[in-house]
């Protein structure tokens, strides 16, 4: 298994595909798994760079809390030991903050930025909605139906009920990579980390130069696509794509709408 030492860590990665290097940063307490269904069709037009977190899968968990900077340290540290100058940059979720923390640390390592279903934090971006907050904080009952619960608010409605094999696939890979509670609470605390104004990257993405492209679900309850807006309005060179009957997690409901807007916006 491929792995580098960065930013003091042992980091997992994979390669796919040539060209053009994207870098892919997953969201919270997910391994590079999730783009399992997006990377091998992006690889097909450019080289995705896939790795895992720190706190998750095949890379080091070291003591938390972490922070939205340490982590874009590691994945600046990542691209270095790769040999890699410069790279389109994605990241989802969480990972879209560790991408904003990245582009404002180390402006000369991205080619092109692409915010997924995240925010900037602080005090106004538009919070989760209360029906997912609901789902997502009711801690009771089995784990593999609290996770089912957890898949229905998250994605598009009705997409658990026409896609039973990709939800049971997606439960198969929870029960094989369970969640470690204090990593989990490690990787909390970036978003956490990110709650008063002067922490947020609101009044600092108008330094953003990179092209960017905000990419949105039309259904996301856990990152309302309102935030798309408040994101274009501070960064200066940036355009918005909604993917229609889509949620939060659109790289595994919808993974050909998502490569083609990426792979269009990357050129």
């Amino acid at each position: 298994m491929p792995k580098v030492h960065a930013n003091g860590i042992e980091i997992y990665y994979e390669i796919q595909g040539t060209g053009r290097p994207l870098v892919l940063i997953a969201g919270i307490s997910y391994t590079h798994w999730m783009w399992h269904r997006m990377a091998p069709e992006l690889a097909k037009q450019v080289q995705v760079i896939l790795f895992d977190n720190r706190g998750v899968g095949e890379s080091q968990t070291p003591p938390g809390p972490y922070s939205a900077q340490v982590m874009a340290a590691d994945t600046a540290g990542l691209l270095e030991a790769l040999d890699i100058q410069k790279a389109a940059i994605m990241g989802h979720s969480m990972g879209g903050f560790i991408a904003q923390a990245l582009v404002l640390a180390h402006p000369e390592r991205v080619d092109k930025l692409i915010l997924s279903a995240t925010n900037f934090g602080g005090p106004n971006h538009i919070p989760i909605t209360p029906e997912a907050m609901a789902v997502l904080s009711d801690v009771s009952g089995d784990p593999i139906e609290r996770f089912k619960r957890g898949l229905n608010v998250s994605t598009a409605p009705g997409f658990a009920e026409v896609h039973p094999e990709i939800i049971e696939a997606w439960v198969g890979y929870r029960s094989d990579n369970p969640i470690d509670p204090s990593a989990y609470q490690a990787q909390l605390a970036v978003g956490l980390g990110l709650i008063s104004e002067q922490a947020s990257f609101e009044k600092k993405l108008k330094n953003v130069q990179a092209p960017t492209l905000i990419l949105f679900g039309e259904h996301d309850k856990v990152v309302p696509v309102g935030n798309a807006e408040l994101l274009h309005q501070q960064i200066p060179n940036s355009q918005i794509k909604i993917l229609s009957n889509a949620g939060h997690f659109f790289p595994i409901e919808k993974p050909h709408a998502a490569t083609e807007a990426i792979v269009e916006f990357l050129g």
